[in-house]
């Protein structure tokens, strides 16, 4: 493996945001706006029908800034995150620039998946158009397919294109070995996420977990999980181990259910929800400002997707090479808290 990447820096950047004033904002004084939109940070200027407000530079909490390339070719490649940096957007930034610093031609490799913030492990890149289409077509043929019985499991993965596996440590002990979970995922409204909280929800849109006992543990009263996703649903492991009882430990946000802990919120109409990754700048802000304390900001009083302390790493990646139709299988290192007794032993005696 190759390793890349610079220290991050004392401060970031900063972020700028442009709002377009409505006519029902007529009459109200910056103040009034950005404290009723935002509830946080403060207006640099505004002039006409546009306002912008900065957030001053600020210090993130610490985060790994090594990079690991685990495979790599002229059209894909795999990047071991040891550490999802602080904010979702960054990361993208950070594997862009650190494998073009390291070497790569353009245009810059990109992401044809995402991870949540919390956790680490196999992330995919596209390094050229056609590569970043198919890939991207692997995925979504993955997600259309879960409609399908769950019994063709067998059937479904000789014919998927992009197989990804996870480890993951459930609170309480999984009685059965093996658990088909097809829940739905739906939104929620819900304080301090703009666009609305993923969630369990007979409404939503088809997902499929199938999670396989590795190893129980009734002194820590945990389960240590393999995790095999067919659909990408936003926090779906999350919500799926929580829907039967049994959510990540150290979780803040989901609990039994696979509901939010807090649970005063209200469904809304999903017709905005893409599948896979979206960014919608301002809900990204939303939940950025929101999410952190810094200079006297104060965090939101009830947990929000970007918040950590589980443990999910994804470990092991199945593809089919988008040009070369070759099968290549990767797995980025475990840690140790997700690893099973007799894999850390072997670790111990290498």
């Amino acid at each position: 493996m190759v390793s890349f990447g610079e220290p991050w820096p004392e401060f970031n950047d900063g972020i700028y945001y442009r709002d377009l004033l409505r006519p029902s904002d007529a009459g109200a004084t910056l103040i009034d706006f950005y404290s009723r939109k935002y509830k946080s940070s403060a207006p640099l200027h505004g002039g006409g029908e546009e306002l912008v407000y900065h957030r001053l530079p600020w210090k993130e909490p610490d985060a790994p800034y090594l990079l690991e390339i685990l495979y790599e070719d002229n059209d894909v490649g795999l990047v071991w995150l040891v550490k999802i940096p602080t904010f979702v957007l960054e990361i993208y930034e950070t594997v862009h620039y650190n494998l073009t610093a390291s070497g790569y031609q353009e245009p810059h490799p990109v992401p044809v998946h995402r991870l949540g913030r919390g956790t680490s492990g196999v992330l995919l890149c596209a390094k050229t158009k056609i590569a970043k289409s198919r890939l991207a077509a692997f995925f979504a043929d993955g997600t259309s397919a879960v409609g399908v019985c769950r019994m063709n499991d067998t059937q479904q993965k000789a014919t998927r294109n992009i197989t990804k596996l996870y480890r993951a440590l459930a609170s309480g002990v999984i009685i059965e070995d093996e658990v088909f979970i097809d829940q739905p995922i739906g939104l929620v409204k819900y304080p301090g996420v703009a666009k609305g909280l993923y969630v369990a929800s007979p409404s939503g849109k088809p997902a499929l977990s199938k999670v396989v006992v590795l190893e129980r543990n009734l002194l820590s009263n945990s389960t240590l999980v393999q995790v095999e996703i067919q659909s990408g649903r936003p926090h779906q492991i999350r919500i799926h181990l929580s829907f039967i009882g049994h959510p990540l430990v150290g979780d803040p946000l989901y609990s039994t259910g696979g509901q939010p802990k807090f649970s005063d919120h209200e469904s809304v109409d999903e017709s905005f929800a893409q599948d896979g990754f979206y960014f919608h700048e301002a809900a990204m802000c939303r939940i950025m400002i929101l999410s952190f304390g810094f200079r006297g900001y104060e965090r939101p009083e009830k947990p929000v997707p970007g918040d950590c302390g589980y443990h999910l790493h994804a470990h092991h990646v199945v593809f089919s090479h988008p040009l070369s139709n070759e099968i290549y299988e990767i797995s980025a290192p475990l840690p140790l808290i997700l690893q099973t007794v007799e894999e850390s032993k072997a670790k111990k005696v290498l």
